[in-house]
C-alpha cells in the first residue's frame, strides 16, 4: 500500500490547509483531489488516496474542516457533532480548499486537463459543486446528499447546479433509503443531462456502497470510477 503523508499550505484567508498526499511510485498520469466523507479524513479516505496513487494518480485530500481545527471525527463523536460540522461548509470554503489543492498539483507538474476530483458522502456533494464551478478534466460523485435540499445554508441544492457542469461528471448513488430517494436521483440525472458535457448517473437501489466494502456493488462503483478517469483524463 502506498504511504500517505500530510502537508500544510497557507491560504489567503489566513488559515492553513492540511493535505493528505500520496504519490505514485512510477509515472504520474495526472492529479486527483479526493473530498472526504462527513467524518473527515478517516482511514477510509486515506485508503482511497493510497489506492488512487497506486493507479498512477498523484492524489491529495484537503481537510475541509481545517478552519475549525478538525481533521476527523472519531467514534466518540456523536452524529450531532458531525451534522453541525457539515452544516458549516460553504461553497466558498470548499472552492478555496480545492483551488489550493489544484494549485499544489499544478506545482508538481500536473497539467490542468489531467486534473480530476472525486468525493464520497458529503465529499460527493462537494465534488459536484467543484465540477460546476471549475474547469477540470473529470469529476466523480459517490453518494452525495443534498440533491433537492442543500446540506447547509451556504451550499446550493445539487439539482440547481447540475446543468452548469463544466467537465465530464459521473454520479454513483445508493438510493431508495431514508437518505436519498430514487426520485431525487432521477431529478439530478435529468438536470445533469442539460449540461454541455458528458454525464452519467448510476443508481444502486437500497445500497450504501463504499469503496472499501467487500461487496459486488462497491467493486463495480470503484471500477466505474477508475474507468471514468481513464477515459477523460488521457
Amino acid at each position: 500500500m502506498t504511504q500517505t503523508r500530510t502537508e500544510t499550505l497557507a491560504l489567503t484567508d489566513g488559515t492553513e490547509l492540511r493535505l493528505t498526499v500520496a504519490e505514485p511510485d512510477n509515472v504520474v498520469r495526472g492529479g486527483l483531489v479526493v473530498l472526504h466523507e462527513a467524518r473527515g479524513v478517516t482511514d477510509r479516505v486515506r485508503h482511497l488516496v493510497s489506492s488512487l496513487a497506486e493507479e498512477g494518480w498523484l492524489t491529495v485530500a484537503p481537510h475541509l474542516y481545517h478552519r475549525d481545527g478538525t481533521d476527523e471525527f472519531g467514534e466518540q463523536h456523536t452524529a450531532e457533532h458531525v451534522i453541525d460540522q457539515v452544516q458549516r461548509l460553504s461553497g466558498e470554503s470548499i472552492l478555496a480548499d480545492t483551488d489550493a489543492a489544484f494549485v499544489w498539483l499544478g506545482d508538481q507538474g500536473v497539467h490542468p486537463e489531467h486534473l480530476g476530483v472525486v468525493g464520497f458522502d458529503i465529499g460527493g456533494t462537494a465534488a459536484l459543486v467543484v465540477a460546476a464551478s471549475r474547469r477540470l478534466g473529470a469529476a466523480v460523485t459517490v453518494g452525495g446528499p443534498g440533491i433537492l435540499d442543500p446540506l447547509s445554508d451556504a451550499l446550493p441544492a445539487l439539482v440547481e447546479i447540475a446543468g452548469e457542469l463544466t467537465c465530464p461528471w459521473l454520479g454513483l448513488y445508493g438510493a431508495g433509503d431514508e437518505v436519498i430517494a430514487v426520485e431525487e436521483v432521477d431529478k439530478l440525472r435529468d438536470a445533469a443531462e442539460s449540461a454541455e458535457v458528458a454525464t452519467d448517473v448510476v443508481c444502486y437501489d437500497n445500497t450504501d456502497h463504499r469503496f472499501d466494502d467487500d461487496t459486488e456493488v462497491a467493486s463495480e462503483a470503484w471500477q466505474r470510477t477508475r474507468n471514468w478517469f481513464d477515459l477523460h483524463l488521457r
